[in-house]
C-alpha cells in the first residue's frame, strides 16, 4: 500500500496495516458519509454503531453534530441540555480489536463531550454526571472482534465472552433505563447495520428484542447514577 504525504494520518504503522488491515478514514470522507444521514446525526437518541471504530473518527463527528444541535435547542436550559447530552453519548457504540484504539476512542469521545458540557452548563455541571458519562462510554466502546462478535484479550485474540451492548433510554424525568443485550443477536434484526456498518443498533421492536437479542439484565436509576450499579 502506498501512502501519500497527505494520507499519513490514516495509518499508525505499516505493520498494523499488514496484520490487521487497519486504515483510518479521512475527515473529509467521514463528513461526507455523515452528511448522507445528516438528520439522524442531529437526533440525540439516534443510535450509531461503528464495528471497526479505530480511535473514533466517525463517532467523534457524530457526537459533535449531536451536541451542537443540543446547544442550539437548549440554549437557555442547562439541565435539559445535560440530560439530552447523556442520551447523545449513550447513543454511540464502537468495537475495535486493538486495545489502544479503544482507549483512545473512549478518551476522545469523553473529551469532546466534557468540553461542550462544561462550556454550556458552567456552574451547574457536576462531577457525578461526568462519572456517569465515563461509565457509559466504557460500556459502549468495546475491545472486541466485530467479525466473530466476541470480546478479545490483550493480544487481540477471541475470548469466551460475547460482546454485550447496553441500551440507554431516558424514560421519564431523570430516570434512565439500561438494558443489556448480546451484540450477535441484536444484529440479526438490524438490516441497516448489516448494510453500511453504522446502523441504529436498537432499532427493533420490544418483541424482536426479546426474541432475537439475548437479554441479560435491566435496571432503572437516576441518569447521574448509572455507574453505581457497576459492570
Amino acid at each position: 500500500m502506498t501512502v501519500s504525504e497527505g494520507d499519513k494520518t490514516q495509518i499508525k504503522s505499516k505493520e498494523r496495516v499488514a496484520e490487521r488491515g487497519e486504515v483510518f478514514t479521512a475527515e473529509r470522507e467521514v463528513n461526507a458519509m455523515c452528511d448522507l444521514v445528516a438528520n439522524e446525526c442531529l437526533r440525540p437518541d439516534s443510535r450509531f454503531l461503528e464495528p471497526a471504530c479505530g480511535d473514533g473518527n466517525f463517532l467523534a463527528v457524530i457526537l459533535k453534530r449531536k451536541l451542537t444541535e443540543l446547544r442550539r435547542k437548549y440554549k437557555k436550559s442547562p439541565r435539559d441540555y445535560e440530560k439530552q447530552a447523556i442520551v447523545a453519548i449513550g447513543s454511540l457504540y464502537g468495537v475495535d480489536i486493538m486495545n489502544d484504539n479503544v482507549i483512545a476512542c473512549r478518551e476522545r469521545l469523553y473529551k469532546i463531550w466534557d468540553k461542550e458540557y462544561t462550556s454550556h452548563c458552567k456552574a451547574e455541571a457536576s462531577d457525578e454526571t461526568r462519572e456517569a458519562v465515563k461509565f457509559i462510554i466504557s460500556r459502549n466502546i468495546i475491545n472486541g472482534n466485530a467479525l466473530t462478535l466476541m470480546c478479545v484479550d490483550a493480544e487481540g485474540k477471541d475470548t469466551s465472552a460475547p460482546i454485550v451492548f447496553s441500551e440507554w433510554t431516558l424514560i421519564s424525568g431523570t430516570q434512565m433505563q439500561r438494558s443489556d443485550y448480546t451484540m450477535s443477536d441484536l444484529l440479526l434484526y438490524n438490516d441497516t447495520s448489516a448494510e453500511n456498518g453504522m446502523g441504529n443498533l436498537f432499532a427493533l421492536t420490544e418483541e424482536q428484542k426479546e426474541e432475537g437479542g439475548v437479554f441479560l439484565r435491566r435496571y432503572i436509576t437516576h441518569y447521574k447514577k448509572v455507574q453505581d450499579y457497576g459492570e
